[in-house]
């Protein structure tokens, strides 16, 4: 009698531990997919801005082909092949329900979003995953949870510019963030290799590609340590894993403008709203930087003068209203006190 009353208990605590299982993997799926995937649809269909001629466009403009988008292989590559695919279901398979369809956007905008929406999920998968690696500085579960949920919210606020190639660049980046995390913590071979090929796919999505290098200098290069000339092999492999298809691509697909579409460097210092968009990048990097302690300030100082190119470009190159061109960094920024950094040379 006791030992059938042992075995229910023990099978009822079995169940138990099963459904709290199942309960904690369907938490999750809300929190990391579904939720961030209602903020990405809000964003797209529910703010209005500057950009919102996007909405009516019913094909991808010439812009996209053109300058330093033509540079941008794989997005422009998907954003035809979805346009297409989409323009076809909606013909044969939801002819009926197409008024609806574009009532709030034409074809290429609802391709943008697609697209952009599939790598956003992606992106909040990746953040999860290193958030949740063992060595991460905060072990609160919610606390993880609140992190996260920051991660998204600045993903989605930066939005408001809709294109088809930001939010590929940050699922590439983030996954190089995630491979140079690993590598810095295991020193396995193959994640440096993937680590190397993710940069070398990613610079077919955006020049975003070369602040994975910034990050693992930031990691492994440190002039105050004479150890730190082990790394300048991985640091060069991963260099040319960028120059090369930068490079190729200018080879390639010559342009007239092939660098950029214009020097905007007075327009971004005059402009109020570009003002904003600095301020709104200098505050978000720095807001993380106040909360890192001095292992992590000094690792984020050196990410930010390995990020000098990046900045330098956008700056004379870019619009600082587009806020989405300092999301990289400030992510970085997050990540960054959200770890127990080592010493690199120990680990």
């Amino acid at each position: 009698m006791a030992r059938n009353k042992k075995q229910i208990h023990l099978k009822n605590k079995d169940a138990d531990r099963m459904l709290k299982t199942i309960d904690e993997k369907f938490s999750g799926f809300l929190f990391v997919v579904i939720l961030p995937f209602l903020l990405f649809f809000m964003s797209y269909y529910g703010f209005e801005s500057a950009y919102v001629g996007l909405k009516t466009m019913e094909q991808a403009p010439d812009f996209m082909f053109s300058s330093v988008y033509a540079y941008r292989v794989i997005p422009n590559f998907l954003m035809l092949e979805v346009f297409d695919g989409l323009n076809f279901l909606i013909k044969n398979y939801f002819a009926s329900q197409e008024s609806f369809i574009l009532k709030n956007g034409t074809v290429f905008y609802h391709s943008i979003f697609l697209i952009n929406a599939f790598f956003f999920i992606l992106s909040s998968i990746v953040l999860d995953r290193i958030l949740n690696k063992n060595s991460l500085y905060i072990s609160d579960r919610k606390l993880k949870r609140v992190f996260h949920l920051l991660a998204v919210f600045f993903i989605v606020v930066v939005q408001y510019v809709p294109t088809n190639c930001d939010l590929i660049a940050v699922f590439f980046y983030l996954l190089g963030v995630l491979l140079t995390i690993k590598y810095y913590h295991n020193r396995k071979i193959s994640d440096l290799l993937l680590l190397c090929f993710t940069v070398f796919i990613s610079t077919f999505v955006r020049e975003t590609s070369c602040l994975n290098i910034a990050f693992f200098g930031a990691l492994f290069l440190d002039v105050k340590n004479p150890k730190h000339t082990e790394f300048l092999k991985e640091t060069g492999l991963l260099i040319i894993s960028f120059v090369l298809p930068y490079f190729a691509l200018k080879l390639v697909i010559p342009q007239k403008t092939s660098f950029f579409e214009g020097v905007y460097i007075i327009k971004n210092f005059t402009s109020p709203f570009n003002l904003a968009g600095l301020m709104f990048g200098v505050l978000g990097y720095y807001f993380f930087f106040q909360m890192g302690n001095a292992g992590q300030k000094i690792i984020m100082k050196k990410y930010l003068f390995f990020s000098l190119p990046y900045l330098l470009m956008i700056t004379f190159v870019g619009l600082f209203w587009e806020s989405r061109l300092f999301l990289p960094v400030i992510l970085t920024a997050f990540i960054i006190i959200s770890y127990h950094i080592k010493n690199a040379y120990t680990a």
